[in-house]
């Protein structure tokens, strides 16, 4: 069975363990990069990774973008958020639709 994970300081990923979901309170970037590929070869389907934390790691979350299985999703943090997280929401929008149906 697929797992999910969700990456980031403690203040915005702690509340996640309630609903069941893995949580690691992890924000090096080098630590976060090896936890990032660690989970994809154990069966965590998606990887929500807080907006700050994921700016450090950019380059080990492309290499998982063109792939099925993580699915690598940004969410926002408590604070430093960059707008990255609501920004590839739109693009896969636009992408499965045809058009951004999420515009103001």
């Amino acid at each position: 069975m697929y797992k999910i994970a969700v990456i980031g300081d403690s203040a915005s990923v702690s509340g996640f363990a309630s609903l069941g979901l893995s949580v690691f309170c992890e924000t090096e970037s080098q630590k976060v990069g090896s936890l990032i590929r660690r989970l994809a070869e154990n069966d965590f389907a998606v990887i929500y990774v807080t907006e700050p934390v994921a700016v450090t790691v950019s380059d080990t979350i492309d290499k998982y973008k063109n792939s099925q299985l993580p699915s690598i999703v940004l969410i926002p943090a408590v604070r430093g958020n960059t707008g990255n997280g609501m920004k590839a929401l739109h693009e896969a929008v636009e992408k499965a639709v045809g058009s951004d149906i999420l515009k103001n």
